[in-house]
């Protein structure tokens, strides 16, 4: 059974994200949550790394990430780790923070006929292998200058791509499709669907097995 461990910094990288991504991984991994303290460690018997969301802005890298831990998953990242970003963690993996794949990453909500216009909670159109669905979103990334090496998994409504698996060992999401229902609570319409945490599933499956 493949290993996900799971970054946890709260409120950045918050617990809430991080037991809901843990809890659309299982059974088919074994998870472990881990924090900035035994990073290093962790990474030596790591299938994947997940890097998830949390509340405040992308900088907050450089206040909570030493040296060694930066280093660390560099490392980890060069000699054939795997890596999931989502929202927050798909911001650390540009080049002004982790530094692990050559795309430009940069905040969803400026690009034009986004469909939201605002960095609150909502939800996002976005179209998954060619289905639609509305996702929870939190001023989520996209992704600029694909490679050859990016597979578009998907794509917000506008085309811009909201899912990449770059060079088969980082895979980057937007959106948060681990969302559990009570996310929604203070919506006028509840979009949860236990459909999108199955799409994680497969989308992380299809990182580790490439």
């Amino acid at each position: 059974m493949k290993t996900a461990k799971i970054l946890v910094c709260d409120p950045y990288l918050e617990l809430d994200c991080a037991h809901a991504v843990a809890s659309a991984l299982k059974p088919e991994f074994k998870v472990q949550m881990i924090t900035l303290e035994n990073l290093p460690f962790a990474l030596y018997d790591c299938d994947l790394l997940v890097v998830g969301g949390g509340i405040g802005d992308s900088d907050v890298f450089d206040d909570v990430m030493s040296r060694n831990n930066i280093r660390a998953v560099q490392d980890y990242v060069e000699a054939g780790g795997k890596y999931l970003g989502i929202c927050m963690g798909a911001y650390w993996a540009g080049g002004l923070y982790f530094d692990i794949v050559p795309l430009a990453i940069g905040q969803y909500v400026v690009t034009q006929d986004n469909g939201i216009g605002h960095e609150d909670p909502t939800v996002a159109k976005i179209s998954w292998q060619g289905v639609e669905h509305n996702m929870y979103f939190y001023d989520g990334c996209t992704f600029h200058a694909p490679t050859k090496d990016t597979e578009v998994v998907a794509r917000y409504q506008n085309g811009y791509p909201m899912a990449v698996i770059e060079n088969n060992q980082v895979g980057l999401i937007g959106c948060h499709p681990e969302s559990e229902q009570w996310w929604f609570d203070d919506f006028d319409v509840n979009y949860y669907s236990p459909q999108h945490a199955q799409l994680l599933k497969d989308f992380v499956i299809r990182l580790v097995t490439n």
